[in-house]
């Protein structure tokens, strides 16, 4: 009997990894290229919509735009140094760019001519900043905070401040809008999620998700908003906002930093700083289900979804981290790279 089961295990498992075996890698790395750079660190990587041009904000090496289709870098915007998290708004002609040093740069999008360097906060660096298309508003959010968070709305089409709100929660992050009055923001170190008037951003409801939500975005199929978790939790997970009840979730690799959605392939695809990406089926308006772990480099934490190819690309450097100060990495020079991931 116990060969009977020893040999009934081995098949099941030459089965299933013959299984596997026949199973279409979901994406492949194609091309890497490397650009000049410091030891700076960086944050947002972002598509101009509909187009070639990925927009990477690059911290002390400013706002740097990369070519897709060239594979290479054809401009870095001027006076863009601090460059955190771009927002590219193609209707107005107008790109801002949430600095970390509080301030707001502003530019023509066609020309990437400056407009204005505009400081907002005067106790830290912006983080980056949503669109609201119900209002024509731009929400610009700081950066973690010691006890409340501001928001700088802005007028989009002129980059005039219409107001700032505070909120009592040290840290949020970008919130998605319904395009119908309501914007859904998350509280990522309270575990929260805030539906607000996107008129007067007034709170109208709150959920408690479970984990640290740093990461949202509304399904306008569904009517469903998928969000995503960092910290001892990583997750994706779809909440219903007519109930707040969270319909489903499926555990992600650590250190979440970018969270895409390609329609055409239903799939979402998460980029940790463990060295992964998660890929993930969207298999319904309450279902998810994993498909994939796909290895990439440690730290390669950020990227952006060209949607006319169903490429990724993944930006990473090579760093170091000495004793005495865990998780602090510093960056190697001129080895900051641009990955492209070729969907099967």
């Amino acid at each position: 009997m116990k060969l009977f089961h020893a040999a009934l295990t081995a098949a099941l498992l030459c089965g299933s990894a013959a299984a596997q075996q026949a199973e279409p890698l979901p994406y492949r790395m194609t091309g890497s290229v490397t650009l000049p750079s410091t030891d700076t660190g960086w944050d947002y990587v972002k598509f101009e919509p509909g187009g070639a041009r990925l927009f990477m904000a690059r911290l002390k090496d400013g706002l740097t735009v990369y070519d897709v289709d060239r594979g290479q870098a054809v401009a870095t915007l001027p006076n863009s140094a601090g460059a955190n998290g771009p927002v590219l708004l193609p209707q107005f002609d107008r790109g801002y760019v949430a600095m970390d040093d509080g301030s707001l740069l502003s530019f023509h999008l066609k020309t990437l001519k400056p407009i204005a360097r505009t400081k907002l906060a005067e106790d830290g660096g912006l983080n980056s900043g949503t669109f609201d298309p119900a209002t024509g508003q731009l929400h610009i959010i700081t950066g973690t905070r010691d006890r409340e968070s501001t928001w700088f709305s802005i007028d989009a089409a002129s980059g005039r401040l219409i107001r700032s709100t505070r909120f009592a929660f040290r840290k949020m992050d970008d919130p998605a809008a319904d395009g119908q009055g309501s914007l859904y923001a998350p509280a990522r170190l309270d575990g929260i999620v805030l539906k607000l008037d996107s008129r007067t951003l007034a709170e109208q409801a709150r959920w408690d998700v479970g984990c640290n939500v740093s990461k949202m975005k509304y399904l306008k199929d569904s009517r469903r908003l998928l969000a995503a978790c960092v910290g001892d939790r990583p997750s994706v997970f779809i909440l219903d906002p007519a109930s707040g009840t969270v319909t489903a979730r499926v555990a992600i690799g650590k250190g979440l930093d970018a969270l895409v959605i390609d329609d055409q392939r239903k799939r979402i695809v998460s980029s940790n700083g463990d060295g992964t990406m998660t890929v993930i089926a969207h298999e319904g308006p309450d279902a998810l289900r994993h498909v994939a772990t796909v290895r990439t480099r440690p730290g390669g934490r950020m990227m952006d979804l060209d949607h006319r190819t169903g490429r990724l690309y993944l930006v990473s450097a090579d760093s170091t981290e000495f004793a005495g100060a865990p998780g602090v990495n510093r960056y190697h020079p001129d080895s900051f790279r641009v990955e492209t991931w070729q969907p099967d």
